[in-house]
């Protein structure tokens, strides 16, 4: 993939307004509009099974609107966060702690995820030199631009003495918007979320919390409702036949004559969406 470097006059206006603006960009893919709204999107590389979920159900209720997501490519929620902006059709930026060779992407294991991102309509951008390889400072200098270039950064799950708690306080000396998702008093991965929240931060714990945050009316539940089964993959659409009427997983898995493990892949994803729920043993339309 061809790496460019960005002329200043096509840097991103957010980017020259903060202070200690980047001197040289460089640049793999294509940036998305400036007049998308930017939304940061970072949280801890050790996440558990609730922040993985909670990430997923946030993004994939943004699907439709003109958001970018932002992020810094590292293990955990901010791939996770990649992953599911791509998977909705929502452009995202990657901002690495590195440079943007081969050779020099950190962490290694997200090579493959490079042309993903760029064919997906998103970039990877550095400030960095093509060959150069992350360093512990080189993490919190990458943070000022992904803060920066954002309207609003969203944390979900952080550790008491966490990378991302940088992100937050630079993310209110630019005077963005600081949202967290509450976590759980007895994890550890949320001492630094719910520290964020006693001193200020906003708290969000759905979708229509972040629209709200980054100036968005509010749709009718109707309009909502249909939207989500506006863009439906043929095996979705023939789970929501089935299930005019409320039916049993297993029932489900033997009207649809596929494999199992597809089967209950197709029901988590369709339940993040919002689609359809499960409880006292049956799936039904929600």
């Amino acid at each position: 993939m061809e790496i460019k470097k960005l002329l200043k006059n096509k840097f991103p206006k957010a980017l020259l307004e903060i202070p200690q603006p980047p001197k040289e960009l460089w640049i793999i893919g294509e940036l998305p509009s400036q007049d998308l709204i930017h939304l940061c999107i970072v949280g801890s590389r050790k996440f558990t099974s609730y922040g993985k979920e909670i990430c997923e159900k946030i993004i994939a209720g943004l699907k439709g609107y003109p958001i970018v997501i932002v992020s810094g490519f590292a293990m955990g929620i901010d791939t996770i966060a990649h992953k599911k902006a791509m998977q909705i059709g929502l452009p995202t930026i990657v901002f690495p702690g590195s440079g943007l060779s081969n050779e020099a992407m950190y962490p290694k294991t997200n090579v493959r995820l490079m042309a993903e991102i760029v064919e997906s309509g998103g970039c990877l951008i550095s400030e960095f030199e093509p060959d150069f390889k992350a360093t512990q400072w080189s993490f919190p200098m990458r943070n000022r631009l992904m803060a920066g270039i954002s309207k609003a950064v969203l944390i979900i799950e952080a550790e008491e003495r966490s990378g991302t708690l940088i992100t937050a306080r630079l993310t209110t000396e630019y005077n963005r918007d600081l949202l967290v998702v509450p976590g759980s008093v007895f994890s550890s991965n949320s001492k630094g979320t719910n520290k964020l929240l006693r001193a200020g931060a906003t708290p969000v714990t759905n979708a229509e919390d972040v629209l709200e945050a980054l100036g968005f009316e509010q749709e009718k539940p109707v309009e909502l409702q249909q939207r989500l089964f506006a863009d439906l993959s043929p095996e979705e659409k023939k789970i929501t036949e089935i299930l005019r009427e409320p039916t049993s997983r297993d029932d489900l898995i033997r009207a649809l004559k596929l494999p199992t493990p597809t089967v209950n892949a197709l029901i988590s994803v369709m339940e993040i969406k919002g689609l359809i729920k499960e409880e006292l043993g049956e799936i039904r339309l929600t």
